[in-house]
């Protein structure tokens, strides 16, 4: 009888994509996945450290979980309860300390031991001995012992391709959590986005950290990203590819020219700030100006008219003066943003700036991402606005909350809800735009091209 693993998934989108591959790699020893932890055999929380308070949340799920793991005990059995992630990695031995319930702790390179860490596990418990931890940082890329995909994705999926960063900004735990800057073999990518089409995606974003930094070989030449995508464009199936997040210090010629003469990559490019103050940018080690990122937009939106850009900013930096915001505000309007994500400045145990004397007040960084949230929201609802009466594809990824509907994705990231049948999900389909609002855009099927976009998409 197949065992029920639940896993909860935080954070970012690589964290999305580490999940998908536990459970692949949890389905060899006869695990399959549960839409709840009730009666679960193993729960795994797959966790992240990018946001406020990230360990707390996590205590927090560890208590509300203790019912199901006593309730599986009283039955005579029971629930491995693990910890993965980025907060498993940062504080391994305090949740070990913290948790007792917890039996497994993982860091975001080691999930492909899962296996033996289950049997390590399963034997510790048995002797009434500790948790397992593991957050070693392998000489072996985890990605070459990884089992192939056992399960679709859906019709848009997640492909990891780069993970770490050397860029040690000061605010950030990345490079202590998912160590060096790494990026996978060409082949190994191709091969892994030709199995995904083949179960059944048609839009594939590739991640990394700095997913820009991604560097290869193929026929004998070192490639970058922009010739990666060049590559995979030619994969009979796929029709679409994004990616995300970059750094603008790794921008480089081949990612402006697949901008310009790639079809298949969407024209949205996530592209993070984070302040328009030189000096904050200084501060917070991002190797690169204001004006420079400035001059970094210009030539993409030269290389692809319609290019929408979307960003990443912290508000209230230690040090950051009104001025300093003031210029972050000008720096938006400057670039005029599709979508963004705006956040409060929190410390991060271990990084530089956690420690800065520098720390700017609750009630000034509220305001003051107020006021950047604002202008965000304002520019995000005109550049929906501005789709209005046009046409364009959409992909449709899932059903929506009311019979008949459908939501899918815009080539510009926007969540575009129409009406259609349920049969259709998967495909791509030719739609006229007939409202927006700030956070998606509503569409109708354009009549004698909807047939055609059926086809094409099967």
């Amino acid at each position: 009888m197949p065992k029920k693993l639940f896993i909860k998934t935080y954070g970012c989108q690589m964290n999305v994509y580490d999940s998908a591959r536990m459970t692949d790699t949890l389905a060899p020893i006869g695990y399959e996945p549960t839409d709840s932890p009730d009666g679960a055999d193993m729960v795994i929380l797959n966790t992240c450290h990018i946001r406020e308070k990230a360990a707390e949340k996590v205590y927090s799920d560890i208590g509300r979980l203790k019912p199901f793991k006593e309730k599986k005990t009283a039955e005579g059995e029971q629930m491995i309860l693990a910890v993965a992630g980025c907060v498993a990695q940062a504080e391994g031995a305090e949740i070990m300390r913290r948790a007792p319930a917890v039996d497994m702790v993982f860091g975001p390179q080691t999930y492909h031991r899962l296996p033996e860490l289950v049997a390590k596990a399963t034997r510790e418990k048995a002797i009434g001995k500790s948790a397992v931890l593991d957050t070693d940082f392998p000489l072996e890329s985890k990605f070459d012992l990884l089992p192939e995909e056992s399960r679709s994705q859906g019709p848009a999926a997640f492909l990891t391709i780069q993970e770490g960063c050397d860029k040690f900004c000061t605010f950030c735990v990345v490079p202590y959590t998912r160590g060096a800057e790494f990026s996978r073999s060409v082949e190994e990518i191709e091969n892994e986005a030709r199995r995904m089409v083949a179960l059944g995606t048609k839009e594939i974003t590739l991640l990394g950290q700095n997913v820009n930094a991604f560097h290869g070989e193929k026929s004998g030449r070192e490639i970058g990203l922009g010739d990666l995508i060049r590559y995979l464009s030619e994969i009979d199936g796929l029709e679409r590819i994004r990616f995300t997040t970059s750094h603008p210090s790794d921008m480089a010629d081949d990612l402006y020219e697949a901008f310009a003469n790639e079809p298949k990559l969407m024209p949205y490019f996530h592209l993070p700030v984070q302040a328009g103050s030189d000096k904050i940018l200084a501060a917070m080690n991002r190797t690169h100006t204001a004006d420079e990122y400035r001059r970094i937009v210009d030539r993409l939106r030269a290389a692809c008219e319609d290019l929408a850009m979307s960003g990443d900013f912290i508000v209230g930096f230690p040090g950051e003066t009104d001025q300093d915001f003031a210029e972050t505000l000008r720096l938006v309007t400057d670039i005029n943003y599709a979508a963004a994500y705006s956040f409060k400045y929190s410390p991060r145990p271990g990084t530089p700036a956690a420690s800065s004397e520098l720390q700017v007040d609750e009630a000034v960084k509220s305001e003051r991402l107020a006021m950047l949230q604002t202008l965000l929201n304002e520019q995000q609802l005109a550049f929906n606005l501005s789709k209005v009466g046009t046409r364009m594809s959409v992909l449709l990824e899932r059903e929506g909350k009311r019979p008949g509907q459908l939501v899918g994705r815009s080539p510009f990231m926007q969540s575009v809800h129409l009406e259609a049948p349920s049969r259709l999900v998967g495909s791509i389909a030719e739609v006229e735009v007939i409202d927006a609002k700030a956070n998606s855009i509503e569409a109708k099927v354009i009549t004698g091209e909807w047939e055609t976009s059926v086809v094409d998409a099967a």
